[in-house]
């Protein structure tokens, strides 16, 4: 598929490595908010959307369950990356002249190990591509940023150290979203159905609604709550399950879920990533 994939960050961000990786024939579209991502490709500027939604570290993204079910997109695909951090400087630079590393909130304290190994003082920025940016803008060999060797790529960064990050194992889920459904298609490794639904205002709802996926023998891989409306007394739920909704024991399950909500939506119908496991 040619045409733009839209994300949200600078160029060089993780998101943008999402881009890369998943659709590398795409022509990459830097947004400013999850916001500006979606509308991007509502307004027809983008055919497709990368936005991440959890991380093996760091839980959920905040905000993206709240936007996927008005976003008027659907799930296509979704894409695993491993967040390798790189520690960027000017040209020259030598690991012995970092006094400064700047990046994101979340990205510093995954390096903590590293950074005091080699006396370097972690500052925080808003984004860690733009940390890169602002680092080869400032041309100071004392200081460097903690980002993706794409971000140093862009910015004409040399990596004095690749991946300090201190644990091995931190990935980023995205979900590649559309305009357009496609439901026709069988994945090599199953299917994934994502939905969103409110339970009717009856005892023991929930509980009675998920029964039907375990007595029809379907697998829910994620089930998470947030509040609707800043209430705390209207709840919605985000489920993953494995499946396609045309696979009969899907059917059955679904068909019970629907009589014990108050509402109910499917987000996307994708193939499963083999990084699943």
């Amino acid at each position: 598929m040619t045409g733009r994939i839209a994300f949200q960050g600078e160029p060089g961000a993780y998101s943008h490595e999402a881009c890369r990786t998943a659709r590398p024939e795409m022509e990459a579209l830097p947004c400013r908010t999850f916001e500006d991502v979606i509308e991007a490709v509502r307004d027809g500027r983008a055919e497709l959307a990368m936005l991440p939604v959890e991380n093996t570290t760091y839980g959920r993204v905040a905000d993206i369950h709240r936007l996927l079910p008005h976003s008027g997109l659907h799930i296509v695909d979704e894409a695993f990356v491993r967040v390798h951090i790189n520690l960027l400087a000017v040209p020259g630079a030598r690991l012995a002249d970092v006094t400064e590393a700047h990046s994101h909130l979340v990205l510093l304290p995954q390096c903590a190990g590293f950074l005091k190994e080699h006396g370097i003082v972690g500052r925080v920025s808003p984004d860690n591509a733009r940390a890169a940016r602002e680092i080869a803008e400032r041309a100071d060999p004392r200081v460097a940023a903690l980002a993706s060797e794409l971000a140093g790529e862009i910015y004409g960064l040399e990596v004095l150290a690749r991946h300090i990050e201190d644990h091995g194992n931190n990935t980023t889920r995205f979900l590649v979203m559309s305009r357009e459904v496609d439901e026709s298609r069988r994945g090599d490794h199953g299917m994934i159905t994502s939905f969103v639904f409110q339970v009717r205002n009856i005892p023991a709802a929930l509980y009675k609604a998920m029964g039907g996926f375990a007595t029809n023998g379907v697998n829910m891989t994620k089930l998470e709550s947030y509040m609707v409306d800043g209430s705390f007394t209207a709840t919605q739920f985000y489920a993953d399950i494995e499946g396609h909704p045309d696979d009969a024991n899907v059917k059955l399950a679904m068909d019970e879920l629907s009589y014990f909500t108050a509402e109910l939506e499917i987000l996307g119908v994708y193939p499963a990533a083999r990084e699943r496991g």
